[in-house]
């Protein structure tokens, strides 16, 4: 056999025994009359000892091992005379009495350690390395464990896991479709799904009342920090719920993950708020309630007072900074240049600073008075000490700008601490969303999201007026899942597509296998699906998704370390019957 233990097995209960280990070499130290060898395998590292007086043959092959080569040794567990606590074998050492390398190893490209001297574009072109780096390798494993809970969970709660097509219609609504040709069918194309959602729906219909799967979803668009081209859903879907029942099942889910894996109890219940009240207060549907911050409508105080800025503005917004009048002028002049960057696009930042004496100090002095200034502070409950920071503009635009501005004050003063979670239900968004490129509405879900019963009258009249029956989940910031009660009759959804601008024809096209289902007794249902990666960064407090998933894409959507996306030879394209122009 290969291996009798692992490399992080052995303690000092096993001095005297004779083993067999197999890994990669970690390092090496040679000091003369002794050499010493890290051998790592994924569950830890252990120590080899070559002594040169008594094996100088054995001793002289340890010396030519170089980083990375694969090896198996024989030898017996001693104690170690230079003990490491800092490592759970650090109490022992291999007496090393045989070496067999299995595979030599080129140099890497970049160190595998914990602290490694490799950039980010460079491990993922190595990335079969880079998963070998420890940090990487525990990420990999807390997601296995997130996965296993969310399985005994769901199983526990009378879920089944039923697996949907990858080859499916492509569909006009969200984001764009990654699309298959098909040789069979010439001309035509398949879509990869952005959700498993008409299926689910489909799944109701056919009795299974509760159904979830761990699923891979795709979505062309822009790539950020939390967001890749391919990623992982926790679906879900329950028949005969109303969005009490959905609610209450997924927040004992949530509650059960974090106490199982993080030892943290989250509340009972979830606080709540309405889409409206979050924008108005934090200018985002996901708000971090680490810290405060609140948005203060600062119209009244600030308008007609001869500063045109704000005089000719649709809104003027403001958050307190507590404690942050200290800032230098340098600091103050580094975040308006913050908020002035295209990512951000502000025009300017005004500020007043509380001084300690009861006086203010602002950016706009000329245009307000002590009194003027004394009537902002006291509007957003500021006192000495503290600091306004102050954005003007378009309403939706300023929410948008100063949600930022938030964030960023709250990353500069530490208040997002990862190892805190404050989650928190959205619910009551607008069931539509209108569009001035198009000139109509869209869905601001998916065209299969209900709205509110008692809102249903409105769809016609006033449809900007509608609520939709769904739902979000946040937490630190991030939106970690999203569902909604589900239209379940044909008339009900031909209402819907006659709103989003459908035809008839369109809607048939599109969609007619849902309706027609619709029509042979589809119940009342209702579901929600997670963002499995962002849940796991979230539990582990990063923002990054990328070191939890396997083998990631860049920023361009490339995998660099296989090169796709790449061409295809003019044969296939043939056979697929495309013409590149």
């Amino acid at each position: 056999m290969y291996r009798t233990h692992t490399c992080g097995e052995l303690r000092s209960a096993d001095i005297g025994t004779n083993v067999t280990l197999s890994g990669w070499i970690q390092r090496s130290r040679d000091l003369g009359g002794m050499t010493f060898v890290d051998l790592r395998d994924r569950y830890g590292i252990t120590q080899l000892a070559f002594n040169m007086e008594e094996q100088k043959e054995l001793c002289e092959s340890a010396r030519k091992l170089g980083r990375e080569f694969v090896v198996q040794v024989e030898g017996e567990v001693i104690e170690r005379s230079s003990k490491n606590q800092n490592m759970p074998t650090g109490e022992i050492e291999i007496k090393v009495n045989k070496l067999t390398i299995l595979n030599a190893s080129q140099l890497p490209p970049f160190t595998i350690e914990d602290e490694t001297d490799g950039g980010e574009e460079l491990r993922m072109q190595y990335r079969y390395l880079d998963l070998r780096r420890k940090p990487i390798q525990k990420k990999m494993m807390f997601r296995h464990k997130v996965s296993l809970e969310v399985r005994k969970y769901l199983d526990a709660e009378g879920f089944i896991d039923v697996e949907t097509p990858v080859l499916i219609k492509s569909t006009p609504e969200g984001a764009r479709d990654f699309v298959v040709p098909s040789r069979m069918n010439e001309g035509q194309f398949y879509a990869l799904p952005q959700s498993p959602q008409t299926f689910k729906q489909l799944l109701m219909v056919s009795g299974f009342d509760r159904y979830y799967q761990i699923v891979k979803c795709f979505r062309d668009e822009d790539l950020r920090a939390d967001r890749q081209p391919e990623f992982t859903q926790i679906d879900c879907e329950m028949a005969f719920v109303e969005q009490e029942d959905v609610l209450h099942t997924f927040e004992g889910m949530m509650r059960h993950l974090f106490k199982e894996i993080k030892g943290v109890d989250l509340p009972q219940p979830f606080p709540r708020m309405t889409y409206a009240e979050a924008m108005e207060t934090y200018g985002s549907d996901k708000p971090d309630l680490r810290f405060g911050m609140e948005f203060v409508d600062l119209n009244d105080e600030a308008k007609g007072k001869g500063f045109n800025v704000f005089d000719n503005s649709e809104t003027v917004l403001g958050i307190n900074a507590a404690q942050c009048s200290v800032y230098t002028r340098k600091q103050l002049d580094a975040l308006t240049d913050w908020v002035k960057r295209p990512q951000i696009g502000a025009k300017g930042l005004v500020y007043v600073k509380c001084n300690e004496d009861g006086t203010f100090k602002s950016s706009v002095d000329k245009f307000y008075s002590q009194d003027d200034l004394k009537a902002w502070a006291e509007k957003a409950g500021a006192v000495a000490g503290d600091l306004l920071l102050v954005l003007s503009g378009n309403l939706e635009t300023t929410r948008k700008q100063l949600s930022e501005l938030r964030l960023h004050m709250g990353n500069e003063l530490g208040l997002r601490n990862p190892a805190e979670f404050k989650p928190v239900w959205v619910v009551d968004f607008p069931l539509l969303e209108w569009d001035e490129d198009s000139q109509r509405y869209h869905a601001m879900h998916h065209p299969f999201t209900s709205p509110k019963p008692e809102d249903i009258g409105l769809i016609e009249n006033e449809p900007g007026k509608v609520r939709a029956n769904a739902y979000d989940l946040a937490m630190n910031g991030v939106e970690l899942g999203g569902g909604s009660i589900r239209i379940h009759d044909r008339e009900l959804q031909s209402r819907m597509f006659d709103l989003l601008g459908f035809t008839k024809e369109e809607a048939e096209a599109q969609f007619g296998f849902l309706m027609s289902a619709f029509e042979y007794g589809a119940p009342p249902h209702g579901g929600l699906a997670f963002g499995f990666d962002r849940l796991v960064a979230t539990m582990s407090g990063t923002e990054s998704i990328r070191d939890f998933i396997a083998f990631p894409k860049n920023n361009n959507g490339r995998d660099v370390m296989i090169d796709a996306p790449s061409p295809l030879d003019e044969e296939q394209l043939k056979e697929l019957g495309i013409k590149l122009s």
